[in-house]
């Protein structure tokens, strides 16, 4: 059987089938299941999102006011509408329509950093635009623009959404701090161990963040000048290492945070006790 005809690339075209890559017609000639991976990057990041945004709209089982567990997702609630003793930092706004999630003022800054992410970029970049889906594997667009247009060129903005991740680690810490509670003082529950792990490793993914990494010591010229900083970019650039597996690890201790808070407050459990 003669071979299928090679279609020659189109002027102008980048990537791939760009001039002065091999004019192969087929997508690729890998045979491995090279799509598993952008496939599961997919199933979980969209199981994540979906759960997310169902809990962070519906309102109900994210306060234990007897051991002051408070979901990640409603952190910090500011506004009437949230229930009573979860305002740790007051109740700045007055009641707000359901269409307005109480983790208002941070989940957009949440969800850009997340998104704008380094790790993230290649993670949906690869497996919802596809661009491209796996290495040797021709991406389905005929034009490649990279940062440099709306809306990714708001990428660039990574910096500056780290700066915010960083004030909203230290509310998830005060929220850890404060689950240390029980109705007759100091209290230790596993909904305590659960929540401040998960504050500890949020620490960790926005520590690890390229942007952090370069403000502690990207401009330096001489470490030796600079001994503390050069210290905080060692500890930093270790933790840079493992960014992508703390991007995900976080995902889901956010959701396992959330979960348990949803079944002690509904009273489908009891939470454990050591302490109170």
């Amino acid at each position: 059987m003669s071979a299928a005809p090679v279609k020659a690339p189109e002027s102008g075209t980048t990537g791939v089938f760009g001039k002065g890559r091999a004019a192969i017609a087929a997508r690729t000639l890998r045979t491995d299941r090279w799509w598993v991976p952008p496939a599961a990057t997919v199933l979980g990041l969209g199981a994540f999102v979906i759960y997310a945004t169902i809990r962070s709209f519906v309102r109900t089982a994210y306060w234990v006011d007897n051991y002051h567990y408070l979901t990640p997702f409603y952190s910090p609630c500011l506004s009437a509408s949230c229930v009573s003793g979860s305002s740790h930092f007051g109740q700045w706004f007055g009641h707000l329509p359901m269409w307005i999630p109480l983790g208002f003022l941070v989940l957009p800054f949440l969800l850009l950093f997340r998104l704008t992410c380094y790790y993230y970029r290649k993670a949906y970049y690869r497996s919802v635009w596809m661009s491209p889906p796996a290495c040797a594997v021709a991406e389905p667009h005929a034009k490649y623009t990279g940062e440099t247009r709306l809306p990714l060129i708001i990428q660039n903005a990574h910096r500056y959404f780290f700066y915010v991740a960083v004030i909203i680690s230290v509310i998830n810490t005060i929220d850890a701090v404060d689950s240390f509670h029980s109705p007759g003082g100091f209290g230790l529950g596993l909904g305590t161990l659960i929540i401040t792990a998960n504050a500890l490793l949020l620490w960790a993914y926005t520590l690890s963040c390229h942007s952090c990494r370069h403000i502690s010591g990207g401009r330096l010229k001489h470490f030796s000048k600079h001994p503390v900083r050069y210290q905080f970019w060692t500890q930093v650039s270790k933790l840079n290492t493992r960014h992508m597996q703390l991007a995900w690890t976080t995902l889901g201790t956010l959701t396992l945070t959330d979960f348990y808070v949803m079944l002690v407050s509904s009273g489908a459990i009891n939470d454990p006790r050591i302490i109170g």
